[in-house]
C-alpha cells in the first residue's frame, strides 16, 4: 500500500501518539478496572513498535546504496586474474 510522503513519514509518531493515549487511559482507569492492564500492554506495544520503526528506518537511511560498479568490481577482479591450465603443473 502506498501512502502519500507526509502521511509516511508521521508514522512513528502516530504509533507514539496512540500507544500513549492507551497508556493513559489505562491509568486513569485505575488498575481496579479489569481492562487496565490490556490498555496499558497495547499502549506499550505501540510505543514500542514506534521505536522499531524508527530504528529501522533510520538504519535503512543511513546505508549506502551499492550501485552496480560496486557489486561487479569483485567479479571483474577474479576473472582478470591469470589462469594456469593443469598441464603447466605436470611437467
Amino acid at each position: 500500500m502506498w501512502l502519500p510522503t507526509p502521511i509516511y513519514e508521521r508514522v512513528p509518531q502516530f504509533w507514539i501518539l496512540l500507544g500513549l493515549l492507551f497508556m493513559s487511559s489505562g491509568t486513569y482507569l485505575g488498575f481496579d478496572y479489569s481492562l487496565s492492564f490490556l490498555y496499558f500492554a497495547v499502549g506499550l506495544a505501540c510505543v514500542v513498535w514506534s521505536g522499531v520503526i524508527f530504528v529501522r528506518r533510520s538504519r535503512y537511511r543511513s546505508t549506502p546504496i551499492p550501485t552496480i560498479q560496486e557489486e561487479d568490481a569483485p567479479n571483474q577482479e577474479q576473472s582478470a586474474a591469470p589462469t594456469e591450465s593443469p598441464a603447466e603443473h605436470a611437467s
